[in-house]
């Protein structure tokens, strides 16, 4: 299982943000009615970076699912569990792994789970050799390559905001909201609805009409696609370590071409005995793994101007694919009636087509026809462009 940390609180320099922006109207607007009279007795209480006691409980909740869902093997085994270096994500973790050790106990196995378990954690340090983290390629991390997800987002928001930010700005007289402030604005229902300790959905949802969220929803699938997935030359390249573990996992076999790949490879801990795998990251660096493995290969690239549904995106979207607490399954099924092993992905509980692998009607390829569709990976993606001069 590969999975992105629990529901977490914004980010620093976004809680600045809201912080100001939630001033800035309160300062300006003298009365609030209807679905924005709750602003009037608001105070900005969201805290940085870390999970939220909602996403806390949910990753407890993941690993209770995972072990329900494996019961076959976990009730056997302990998972080789790995988490990239921030603390939410090593928080997340260790969440996972006290909802498997309490569905553990509750299925009376009787062999020994040696919990607490062990979780490696992978630095995120400048440098770092760590596949669920980018940071080593520079010329991904340049400036000039992160304005291509910024140009996209940009070109949808001058579409789809200005309608909103009028009406905002008639029932808020005085608020004068920006295009950005509004996208900052909408922000505030999905973070103050995690900080609420049972997901209660957050009076600013109200604010907004449901064709709106679909606006913001394929803003945010625009970020991710051209930022770290296959809108962007080397979103993909970021997320090759990985796919070569999980080649080498699969096949257990240590291949010395894909140990050479990228100069790190070679001492990167990824496991290769243990039945079962759990590693955690961020969304950023799923997209870019997803996008290595192939698994969205199907989706054209985004229009920059007119938003499109999961239908028309062959099922990719921001929300789909990696929402707090996401978790995508890659599982290599033994068959009765197959004579070679199979390999299924799911991503959020949705099996994918594997179309290039020539995945059947379940979502199932055989896994020698896996490895061969992922020749991208393979041949360590784009990683010679990744110097700049």
């Amino acid at each position: 299982m590969l999975s992105r940390h629990g529901a977490r609180d914004p980010t620093a320099g976004k809680s600045l943000i809201y912080r100001s922006l939630i001033k800035k109207i309160k300062s300006n607007v003298h009365r609030f009615r209807g679905d924005y009279e709750f602003l009037e007795r608001y105070e900005y209480t969201l805290g940085s970076d870390q999970l939220t006691t909602f996403g806390e409980q949910q990753m407890v909740n993941s690993g209770l699912k995972f072990y329900n869902r494996y019961r076959d093997l976990t009730h056997r085994n302990v998972p080789f569990i790995r988490a990239s270096g921030q603390k939410r994500v090593v928080a997340s973790a260790w969440n996972f792994s006290q909802g498997y050790h309490k569905a553990h106990v509750a299925n009376g196995s009787p062999s020994p789970d040696n919990y607490p378990y062990r979780i490696i954690v992978l630095s995120e340090a400048e440098g770092s050799n760590n596949s669920l983290s980018h940071g080593l390629c520079e010329q991904f991390e340049s400036d000039t390559n992160s304005e291509i997800a910024r140009g996209a987002q940009k070109s949808w928001q001058d579409i789809f905001v200005p309608n909103i930010a009028a009406r905002l700005n008639s029932n808020l007289p005085g608020a004068n909201l920006t295009k950005n402030e509004v996208i900052s604005f909408m922000d505030l229902c999905p973070f103050t609805t995690v900080a609420s300790n049972m997901g209660q959905i957050s009076p600013f949802c109200s604010i907004f009409t449901e064709e709106e969220w679909h606006q913001y929803d394929y803003y945010q699938s625009l970020g991710k696609y051209y930022g770290y997935g296959n809108g962007n030359p080397l979103g993909p390249t970021q997320g090759v370590g990985f796919a070569q573990e999980l080649i080498i996992r699969m096949t257990m076999n240590r291949l010395t071409d894909l140990l050479d790949s990228n100069g790190t490879l070679k001492v990167r801990p990824f496991g290769l005995i243990p039945r079962l795998y759990v590693d955690f990251s961020h969304d950023n660096d799923m997209t870019s793994i997803f996008s290595a493995l192939g698994l969205y290969n199907d989706t054209r690239p985004l229009s920059k101007t007119s938003i499109e549904t999961t239908a028309q995106t062959a099922g990719y979207s921001a929300s789909w694919s990696v929402p707090f607490g996401a978790r995508a399954y890659f599982e290599k099924l033994d068959c009765d009636d197959k004579d070679e092993e199979r390999v299924r992905v799911l991503v959020n509980d949705r099996a994918l087509p594997l179309h290039p692998c020539g995945g059947d009607e379940m979502g199932r390829c055989t896994l020698s026809a896996f490895v061969k569709s992922l020749s991208f990976a393979q041949a360590g993606g784009h990683w010679d462009e990744c110097s700049v001069s």
